[in-house]
């Protein structure tokens, strides 16, 4: 193992001082061009080691751009995008939210809100979407039943970070498993292995917080089932294990199809497509970003920076539990900089690849890691963008919202468990071998 140049991670510096300085002076983590930052961390990176030409650094730098699993992910995400325009543009999101509320028992409304969350969240692949759509309903069940507001507010959050990193057309997700090399099927199951608990004993603490207690839920709750069933389709086609690219244009056509055959004036041809055109520019500035910072990543191993870090990690840690604790450690710091989750997986994954292969950690494990550490973080800071959509929702401080937020809490209590207990098992039976055949596959 080389010792590595601890000067080569300044450009990471650079871009957490700029972020967090100008999201503290100018009130907003949102107001500074995240873009902005990197490109002047770029600029660092390629200014560093005199003795590399320019033209070296660039060829370094497009290396990491052109990726393959960079590349893959930027399509991905792009996917994504189609899919939820499309399905957002023929109401699916409105008729999800009430199909789930009209099956709702009226005493477990706080319960209730982190199930259709749980599941929104995890067909959407938008933490922020499914907080945006839910939260107006949790505070009206809070304003007509006298339940808490920020309890409410929580129960919804939570929800919304439990696909958050389980989603298969979440943009974490997508992140997570292209900068680690495995499969999305099998990190879901081990995702899902490790989160699960957390959901369940979620459930029963929200029970007995509101016991006693029934909500008045809305009486308009109409909804149309055909137009969830392109959610239905992506989630169990998903988790069927089929490519995820005809995953999401699966869905995509099956929502085009759905719109233009239920007869409804408002949802016309067109219509759809600018929702289509909608959902992929949503993804632009994240695709921008991850190949800014692939480039960025490219120029930092190359100048030692990684196994500066490697280095450090192993004189702290030993074997795989501290690892794979290191991994945890590592995403979850940069997130609570970068207020972005997808950002942090992004800015950490790489380092996060040659640390699991160093330490011989399963990519479908160091992905999970990533995936939830990563929506740990960003569920709790209260500058980041789902507690400050939750606030609003209410007009409250995200503060308030906090303490309530037992998911979050408990992800990460349940992958600490994890680490523990499971931490030390192999691959499988060949070992790395098993590692190296995963490399090879395509998401």
């Amino acid at each position: 193992m080389k010792k590595g140049n601890y000067w080569a991670l300044l450009p990471i510096g650079v871009f957490l001082i700029l972020f967090l300085g100008g999201g503290i002076a100018t009130g907003s983590f949102y107001t500074v061009p995240t873009l902005l930052c990197f490109l002047i961390a770029l600029d660092v990176a390629v200014f560093q080691n005199k003795k590399v030409s320019f033209s070296d650094k660039l060829g370094t730098f497009t290396k990491g751009v052109g990726e393959k699993n960079i590349i893959t992910m930027i399509l991905i995400f792009l996917c994504a995008g189609m899919f939820s325009g499309a399905v957002g543009a023929i109401g699916g999101v409105e008729s999800t939210v009430n199909c789930g509320l009209s099956v709702l028992p009226p005493e477990l409304a706080v319960v209730g809100l982190f199930i259709i969350g749980c599941f929104i969240s995890t067909a959407m692949g938008t933490s922020v979407g499914t907080i945006t759509a839910i939260a107006p309903i949790g505070f009206g069940i809070s304003v007509a039943t006298g339940i808490s507001a920020p309890l409410c507010l929580a129960a919804v959050v939570s929800g919304a970070m439990f696909g958050d990193n389980l989603s298969m057309v979440s943009d974490t997700t997508i992140a997570a498993v292209s900068t680690q090399g495995c499969n999305m099927r099998d990190k879901f199951k081990r995702n899902f292995f490790i989160v699960l608990p957390a959901a369940i004993i979620t459930c029963f603490v929200f029970y007995f917080v509101t016991m006693g207690e029934v909500a008045d839920v809305p009486t308009d709750l109409s909804y149309n089932v055909w137009k969830i069933v392109p959610y239905l389709f992506v989630l169990f086609s998903a988790i069927a294990g089929l490519n995820v690219f005809l995953v999401l244009s699966g869905g995509t056509v099956l929502s085009l199809i759905i719109g233009l055959c239920l007869g409804d004036s408002a949802i016309t041809f067109n219509s759809i497509l600018s929702g289509i055109g909608s959902g992929m520019s949503s993804m632009f500035e994240i695709s921008l970003i991850s190949l800014v910072v692939a480039g960025i990543v490219e120029i930092i191993k190359a100048n030692g920076g990684i196994d500066a870090i490697i280095a450090l990690i192993r004189k702290c840690v030993k074997g795989k539990r501290g690892a794979q604790a290191g991994i945890a450690i590592l995403v979850a710091l940069v997130d609570f900089f970068t207020a972005n989750n997808t950002v942090a997986i992004v800015i950490s994954g790489p380092i996060a690849k040659d640390i699991a292969t160093e330490f011989d950690v399963d990519p479908k494990t160091s992905a999970s890691l990533l995936d939830i550490f990563g929506s740990f973080a960003q569920g709790l800071i209260p500058y980041g963008a789902q507690l400050l959509a939750a606030g609003a929702a209410a007009a409250i401080s995200p503060v308030e919202i906090m303490p309530f937020l037992f998911y979050p809490y408990l992800m990460a209590i349940s992958a600490i468990v994890y680490i523990i207990f499971f931490g030390k098992r192999t691959f499988g039976k060949k070992g790395k071998n098993a590692q190296q055949k995963q490399d090879e596959q395509t998401v």
